[in-house]
């Protein structure tokens, strides 16, 4: 028996585990005590790895279609039918006529991470998209405007902080979302320990709202309506503390101006909390000798998610507490910092271009994946007719789902590269799978960005494996689509990557010595970073590199033109008086549909372990007591599901957890179609959700569809 301490790669709070192996057999999974983030805590996914090692469902050959079905063959193989189809199609229609989709698994993969944007780059395509458009491109897109970069995204100082308002998140669930944070029951509960307040706005009592001082069951969609309430009071009642902010900052008369409308009086019939009670959550909040406001997925997927994700951090100015112990910080990760310009500054802007059938913007160099399937569909020059997925799943993770099957059956040519024969790489036409997470090398370079402490942590392969790593597998496409074929030289191709990232840190590329890949990608970005690391340094500490809490980082972070926090942005303040306009509008009756997280689940990837899919994963529609009498719905029953997108048929779950007037049914599932391989996940199907998202319900400003808030119709199945 041997122990490898490896970082959990699942999900965004990047615990450390200690996993035990017999051969090459998962003995046991536990938490790493010695971590030094995570200190031994470890969740049900994270304890799944043995399962996901040893799946038998895993794909470990490619897989090509020939007479309409899917065959293993030979890497060689596969990569010949690459090389044939995919470099004619683009000649003759135009590199816009591939689209890629990158899901959220190649975030946690150092691989994709890493080696994706050279291929990325390599196609020349304007149609890309990734998962953000579904669940968090409104904080990038207000950080982009704000700070001057899109990832230069404060993130709560959990363990300082004496006041912690979050709006539609569940941290308890998901261990944190643009904010990276193992142990997050047991930072909370640190707050309260030190005499500290919670509160929690969300339409359902979730598991973080329970421990909670406070919960405001808001009405969804209405997070920005009152956030800007939040604002006016703080001017009104003279409660603005800029502290040290004051010589960082422009801006701050437009946003007093712009608030003036939005008295707690004025937002609370639409919000559905009591003007007294948003009063009440403004003084607290100003008084609070350290604070932090949180917005997560909740505020991001709905018609003003940016908005609201704008004016999180502006309460967070008002209140001084941007940049301040305890309050929203900079992480400054040892590698990769997305937001060092070494003092350049230039605009950050979107809408560089525009989708070519519905106009919607570019935002981070990615078109929103609701109008995917309108690309596809829709002819004329520059038709979407070849489709590379990269560790994603659409046809389960984007709206309108049955809409995007529809298009993927149409496309001429697609490729997925994806461990798991699913709903979305069922329709590929070569799949090119990779190792499982225990057989490659993993480093964190987008989470440690998030992260609510500043660590680095190498994990080396614990086991081998016959699967070529993704990064040479998207070396090979990205010689196939240079035109130099699937027999480039990858050493060749190596060496450029390695040469940009070299460029990029400042570094001279000889310093890596020998190193290859990931490995001298991490080496050379962790000697460019502010630290005065090497991979040598991460290798020798497998438990991790304690780095110290986040410290200010004002003016030095900030990349806008001004070298100012840009309060009042004009690409954000645009859409204010669209929100202006919901104020007079009269509250609708309609049952509106949320989505919800769930312990063991992350999005789609990980319902085909028996370890995740037992307990309380039950995908069921929550229902208020109240509305379920009024519409004769019975907790066990089953119901029918309507939007203007499409319908799902689903079991009833009778809860007061939920707000009357809101159903939800949690996101990921819909594992009942034929063509996949996925045995457990196919007994536990659960229903399709996106089925039901409207993919015209968007983010006027970046695009992100309505997850959170969809008008639905529910009725009883006899």
């Amino acid at each position: 028996m041997t122990t490898a301490p490896v970082t959990c790669p699942l999900c965004e709070a990047t615990c450390g585990l200690e996993v035990t192996l017999d051969g090459d057999r998962v003995a046991g999974v536990r938490g790493d005590a010695a971590d030094v983030f995570s200190h031994g805590f470890i969740c049900p996914k994270g304890a799944s790895l043995g399962a996901l090692h040893h799946d038998p469902d895993l794909l470990r050959a490619p897989l090509v279609r020939r007479d309409g079905v899917l065959v293993e063959v030979s890497w060689d193989e596969a990569f010949a039918v690459v090389d044939e189809r995919l470099p004619a199609l683009m000649a003759e229609h135009g590199r816009d006529a591939v689209a890629i989709y990158a899901g959220n698994p190649s975030v946690h993969n150092a691989s994709t991470a890493l080696y994706g944007p050279a291929f990325f780059k390599a196609v020349g395509t304007k149609n890309f998209y990734t998962a953000s458009t579904v669940d968090q491109l409104p904080k990038h897109f207000s950080s982009g405007y704000l700070f001057g970069h899109p990832l230069t995204i404060p993130v709560p100082d959990l363990d300082r902080t004496e006041h912690l308002l979050l709006l539609g998140a569940n941290p308890i669930v998901s261990n944190g979302s643009l904010m990276t944070a193992p142990d997050a029951r047991g930072r909370l509960r640190g707050i309260r320990e030190r005499g500290g307040k919670i509160v929690v706005v969300d339409p359902k009592r979730s598991r973080t709202a329970e421990i909670a001082d406070d919960h405001h069951a808001i009405r969804p969609g209405t997070d920005a309506l009152l956030l800007f309430a939040l604002v006016n009071v703080l001017f009104a009642e003279d409660l603005v503390t800029l502290r040290g902010l004051a010589p960082h900052i422009t801006g701050l008369d437009t946003v007093r101006s712009l608030a003036t409308p939005f008295t707690p009086a004025a937002v609370a019939s639409a919000t559905g909390l009591a003007a007294e009670e948003i009063r009440r959550m403004a003084r607290e909040l100003a008084a609070a000798p350290r604070a932090a406001v949180y917005g997560r997925m909740g505020t991001t997927t709905q018609s003003f998610g940016t908005l609201a994700s704008w004016l999180v951090d502006v309460l967070n100015v008002l209140t001084g507490n941007l940049d301040r112990e305890g309050g929203a910080m900079f992480p400054l990760a040892a590698a990769g910092q997305a937001n060092s310009r070494r003092g350049k500054r230039r605009p950050w802007t979107a809408g560089r271009w525009r989708s070519r059938v519905r106009g919607l913007p570019e935002v981070m160099g990615e078109l929103p994946v609701a109008t995917l399937a309108d690309e596809i569909l829709t002819p004329g020059p520059g038709q979407v007719r070849a489709l590379v997925t990269v560790c994603g799943n659409p046809c389960l993770s984007t709206p309108n789902a049955g809409r995007l099957e529809e298009a993927l059956a149409q496309l001429d040519f697609m490729i997925s590269l994806d461990v798991y024969l699913n709903e979305t790489s069922r329709h590929a036409d070569v799949i090119l799978p990779g190792p499982t997470p225990l057989e490659r090398p993993h480093y964190d370079l987008a989470l440690y960005q998030l992260a609510v402490r500043n660590v680095a942590n190498w994990t080396p392969a614990a086991l081998p494996t016959p699967v070529p790593q993704e990064w040479r597998t998207l070396l090979r496409l990205t010689g196939i689509v240079a035109g130099t074929g699937r027999s480039a030289s990858l050493a060749s191709l190596d060496d450029m990557v390695a040469g940009e990232a070299a460029r990029r840190a400042g570094v001279d590329v000889s310093v890596a010595g020998d190193r290859t890949g990931p490995e001298r990608l991490v080496d050379l970005m962790l000697r460019g970073g502010p630290y005065d690391l090497t991979l040598a340094d991460l290798e020798a500490a497998p438990h991790g590199v304690d780095l110290g809490a986040l410290t200010p980082r004002l003016p030095d972070v900030l990349s806008t033109p001004s070298g100012l926090v840009e309060l009042a942005p004009d690409a954000i303040v645009s859409d204010v008086p669209r929100l202006v306009g919901v104020l007079g509008e009269p509250v609708s009756e309609q049952l509106v549909l949320i989505g919800r997280r769930q312990l063991g689940s992350n999005n789609s990837w990980m319902h085909n372990l028996e370890p995740l899919v037992r307990g309380q994963n039950r995908c069921t529609a929550q229902i208020h007591p109240a509305d379920a009498s009024r519409l004769g719905l019975v907790d066990g029953g089953r119901a029918m599901v309507r939007s203007r997108a499409g319908k799902v048929e689903v079991p009833v779950e009778v809860t007061d957890a939920i707000r009357p007037g809101v159903v939800s049914i949690p996101h990921g599932w819909g594992h009942d179609v034929d063509g996949t391989r996925a045995t457990v996940a196919t007994a536990h199907a659960g229903v399709n959700t996106n089925l039901l998202a409207d993919d015209t319900l968007l983010d006027a400003l970046s695009g992100t569809t309505v997850l959170n808030g969809i008008p639905v119709e529910i009725e009883p199945v006899r």
